[in-house]
């Protein structure tokens, strides 16, 4: 093994033991020395190869990030009508944040502080996502106003994540049942669209 080969090596699995770490642990507990140890690596490895936790974390972010990307090709697919493509949208973008529930949270409770990979997201989404979930919308109800598919858009968003937010709040601590995604999003779908 080259020595650039054991260097892809060892930055790899100290950012796939970072990734595991926060699948299973969350965020909050991700410190560079348990990284370092769980990776068998040292502190300045980590720090070397990454340069501080925050940048570590940026990494991880991009791979988690990185599944959203697929989820939008199915928007494009005009074999579908445009409820069926939303649905399918919506389904396999739920899929994502059920898989990495700790990427959500860490969104919604950074504030103003993001990292590269949230940029970088956000300019995906500013450049692609938001046009591709509006022309959706547009063929789905005929609206033309960009302020008003994008509320329509976070109508949606908000009606079908917040109850994946929520679901271990509400079954474990209330005793609700909480119905399945599809189900879900099908009475969305019946209510929001009336007329369509």
């Amino acid at each position: 093994m080259t020595p650039l080969d054991k260097n892809s090596e060892t930055k790899n699995m100290i950012l796939a033991t970072a990734l595991d770490m926060v699948k299973k642990e969350g965020f909050e507990s991700m410190t560079i020395r348990k990284i370092a140890a769980r990776s068998n690596t040292n502190i300045s490895l980590v720090n070397y190869y990454f340069g501080s936790k925050d940048q570590l974390i940026s990494e991880v972010m991009k791979i988690l990030l990185s599944g959203f990307h697929e989820c939008f090709k199915v928007l494009e697919d005009a074999a579908l009508p445009p409820k069926e493509r939303l649905k399918s949208f919506l389904l396999q973008y739920a899929s994502v944040i059920q898989e990495h529930p700790e990427l959500l949270s860490r969104i919604l409770t950074m504030g103003d502080r993001l990292f590269p990979s949230q940029y970088e997201y956000g300019s995906f989404m500013q450049a692609s996502g938001f046009h591709l979930i509006h022309e959706v919308l547009r063929e789905i109800t005929h609206e033309r106003q960009p302020e008003a598919l994008m509320t329509m858009m976070m109508h949606i968003f908000g009606a079908v994540f917040m109850p994946i937010l929520m679901k271990p709040i509400l079954e474990t601590g209330a005793g609700l049942h909480i119905a399945p995604l599809e189900q879900q999003i099908d009475i969305l779908f019946e209510r929001y669209f009336l007329n369509d």
